[in-house]
Parts: structure tokens; C-alpha cells; sequence
């Protein structure tokens, strides 16, 4: 057996846009979402399918269209010093299929993503957290303000070049 320390992926991983859509091609994401994929991931019985950020609004649609109906959670990693530095993960669900999928969009320093409140109301107060705390700006929110931290806060907490003691 596979130490999951030096190797997490299990056996029946697939990795890239080609071989999963290949293998999975009669899934209900990989059928509705097949324009916006450029990168996809099958790993552990969870899809995750990235997308480019300016297609964010229009996958999320397609995929609540294609009967993902709860987005569950809107979060984001901070990937310094690589590039795009950002990565935005949108959780979906679909309680039909009884299928979670994973929507991600990498994002660079100082570059927008479209908010997705339009298509899911319920990304509001996720989009203001991953703004508060990693400073992403979300074009089209209807409220973009702080959310945990004071408005007079310098800085974004959770970014990995944040001073430890804050900024002085």
C-alpha cells in the first residue's frame, strides 16, 4: 500500500482536463461544463474543475443549471510566491445527484473575479470573508466591505506575506 504521506492521490486518480474528461465523460458537470474546463481533478470520489476567472458567472450558472442547486461554501487559498497567487474554491452541490463539486478559479495579485451573488445570493457573506481576509475584489457585489476585521484594519490576515504581528 501507498505511504498517503509521499503520496495522497489515490489509486484511482486522474489528473488533467484530457484524462478526466475522457473518463468521466458522461458526468452531469463534465457535460454542462466542458467550455469552461481547463484543468480538472478527480481524486478521493471529488471532482474539481477549474475554470477561468472571466468564465466564473457562466460556469456557476451552467452549473446550476445542470442541477448543482446549493452553493455551499466560497473560500480561498493564498498560493505566494506562486502565480496567480489566489486560488478561489466555490463548493457546489447537487442534492438530485447527490454529488459535490469543486469550482476553482486562480486569481493574480490586484486582478478581480466576477461575484457570483447573482447566480447564488448566498455567496455574499463568503465573497466579503475572502475579501476581508485576502484582500480579492469581487466586481458586481452588491457590498464589498469588511466583514471580520475593523474597517481601519491594515492588511489582509490570512495572506501569507502578512506580518505574524501584524503591521506596526
Amino acid at each position: 500500500m501507498a505511504d498517503p504521506i509521499t503520496n495522497p492521490a489515490t489509486p484511482e486518480a486522474i489528473f488533467g482536463k484530457d484524462a478526466v474528461t475522457a473518463a468521466m465523460a458522461d458526468h452531469i458537470a463534465i457535460v454542462g461544463l466542458a467550455d469552461f474546463i481547463t484543468d480538472a481533478k478527480w481524486d478521493r470520489q471529488e471532482l474539481t474543475l477549474t475554470v477561468a476567472p472571466e468564465t466564473i458567472v457562466a460556469a456557476c450558472e451552467t452549473a446550476k443549471a445542470a442541477g448543482y442547486n446549493f452553493m455551499e461554501d466560497v473560500t480561498a487559498v493564498d498560493w505566494y510566491p506562486t502565480e496567480p497567487r489566489f486560488q478561489i474554491t466555490y463548493s457546489l452541490l447537487s442534492h438530485t445527484f447527490k454529488q459535490r463539486l469543486r469550482v476553482v478559479a486562480r486569481v493574480a495579485e490586484g486582478q478581480t473575479i466576477a461575484s457570483i451573488t447573482g447566480v447564488w445570493p448566498a455567496a455574499n457573506f463568503y465573497e466579503r470573508e475572502v475579501f476581508d481576509l485576502f484582500g480579492v475584489t469581487f466586481t458586481g457585489h452588491p457590498r464589498l466591505t469588511r466583514i471580520m476585521m475593523p474597517d481601519n484594519w491594515n492588511g489582509h490576515p490570512l495572506r501569507k506575506d502578512y506580518p505574524v504581528e501584524g503591521y506596526r
